[in-house]
């Protein structure tokens, strides 16, 4: 009996571990463990370093098990291109049993799968956020009006301390209001309050530990675990946003859209009820939006201004340059980004070294294909490793420091090397990406226009280290300020 025993537990492990091998010719990995896969070979709280090690050790394309579920990681500029630019559609789906997928019920553009659904609202999306000034002086006008609540914050705090986090989030958040909303809020509103710390739980959750062990233990998803707090914020924010709604549908003219949550429900209208566009898809769609509009610009600001404080002969040459091209002119234009090549290297290399997203987000293969001469089986999660190609040793002259020569010719010119991809590639590249940069330009040379940015002499060493999640956030820090005498 004890021998049945002993050989019954045998042949379960070795099934067990059949189950486990890696199909042929699948990218290779480390070992694969039973039930456990490679959840002890990577740090659950951080695993930036662990995936360099893992691919030093197998190569620019390699395997790790989540749980019983297969990942494939691309890491480098070749790959990444033979992935998300020449076989984009292979590459373009994203997987649908994840943490982040339960807690938004599989609804938004950014979570959607590949199909005519997530097709016609991002084609719907771009159209939309283009002709509400996406690009247009109308955007740089809500920008800069923004900006006037963000320099009246600063004034008050002229030669003492600035803690900017907040600040810059709500910011954030208001410039994509309204875009979405047509409204902004004050920043001690609810809506901007709650949402933004929602994100910002949901941005460190969604990476974080307690989501790789639910995705790696689907038997766990039940139980009164931190994660649950995700569910909780996600139907808060959800509560905030049908209320907005609900005010939009009362006031709205149809055919005469005030802003993007207005449009969506003219083509409501306009589709009719077989449609894949409804008021429950709306609610999701205009929280994506949101979210990717505010904690990543927010968190790229958060690192800009940390780098600036810390490089001050960086930021002293920016603010030569702005004075240079600006002289006689009330405020900035995107257009002036064209005569400032220092300060459009400054903002790029701020975009490379903040990484904001660096795992981009998940996607799945849409068909068996093949990637670097391995075979990629229909239905496998994709990895896309952003952090590799923004410091590959080759791409860059100084991969691992924060330098605008990264982005400057021997002539002092803008150049934008083939490995600056912040916002991913390929079909499911960033919605927001022409929103980001005119952000990014006219938020910055504005504050460094007016205001010195000083690290605090009794701040200690600045900490770059940043804080993991789906975005990486710089640790809390404050800021001293002082007017500038040109101003």
């Amino acid at each position: 009996m004890f021998t049945l025993i002993i050989l019954g537990f045998c042949v379960c492990l070795f099934l067990i571990q059949l189950i486990t091998l890696r199909p042929k010719n699948f990218p290779p990995g480390p070992i694969i463990l039973p039930l456990l896969g490679n959840v002890l070979n990577i740090s659950l709280e951080n695993p930036l370093n662990d995936f360099e090690r893992l691919r030093k050790a197998y190569g620019n394309v390699y395997s790790l098990y989540i749980g019983s579920k297969p990942a494939v990681f691309i890491n480098g500029l070749k790959a990444m291109k033979e992935a998300m630019v020449s076989k984009a559609t292979d590459f373009a789906g994203r997987p649908q049993d994840l943490f982040v997928n339960d807690t938004t019920n599989r609804r938004g553009v950014i979570l959607a799968d590949y199909g005519s659904s997530w097709r016609e609202h991002r084609r719907f999306a771009l159209m939309t956020l283009r002709n509400f000034g996406l690009g247009k002086q109308s955007m740089e006008e809500r920008i800069l009006g923004e900006m006037q609540y963000v320099m009246n914050t600063m004034e008050k705090s002229i030669g003492k301390t600035l803690s900017p986090q907040l600040m810059f989030h709500n910011a954030a958040s208001n410039i994509i209001c309204q875009v979405l909303f047509g409204k902004r809020y004050d920043y001690d509103d609810e809506f901007i309050t709650v949402l933004v710390q929602c994100f910002t739980e949901n941005a460190k959750l969604a990476n974080g530990p307690w989501a790789m062990l639910y995705d790696s233990f689907p038997m766990i998803r039940n139980l009164p675990l931190p994660f649950s707090k995700a569910f909780k914020n996600v139907k808060t924010c959800q509560r905030i946003a049908k209320r907005v709604l609900a005010e939009h549908k009362n006031t709205r003219v149809p055919g005469e859209p005030r802003d993007f949550v207005d449009c969506y429900l003219d083509e409501m209208d306009k589709r009719g009820d077989d449609s894949s566009f409804s008021e429950e898809e709306l609610s999701m769609y205009a929280l994506d939006i949101h979210f990717a509009g505010t904690d990543t610009t927010s968190n790229t600001l958060l690192t800009g201004f940390l780098y600036l404080m810390t490089h001050p002969h960086i930021q002293e040459r920016c603010q030569q340059e702005i004075d240079q091209v600006l002289e006689g002119k009330d405020r900035a234009s995107f257009e002036d980004r064209n005569n400032m090549p220092y300060m459009q290297a400054v903002i790029h290399e701020v975009q490379r070294i903040a990484n904001t997203v660096p795992l981009s987000v998940f996607h799945c293969t849409t068909k068996d294909t093949e990637l670097m001469g391995y075979s990629i089986p229909k239905g496998t999660m994709i990895i896309p490793n952003l952090t590799s190609v923004l410091k590959e040793e080759g791409q860059w002259k100084f991969p691992h420091e924060f330098n605008p020569e990264n982005f400057l010719n021997d002539q002092g010119e803008f150049v934008k090397p083939e490995a600056f991809m912040p916002f991913s590639a390929g079909p499911r590249m960033c919605l927001g990406e022409g929103l980001a940069r005119m952000e990014l330009f006219l938020i910055m040379v504005t504050l460094l226009r007016k205001f010195k940015f000083i690290w605090p002499e009794d701040a200690g060493e600045p900490d770059y280290t940043p804080v993991y999640g789906v975005t990486l956030t710089p640790k809390p820090y404050r800021m001293k300020i002082e007017r500038r005498a040109t101003q």
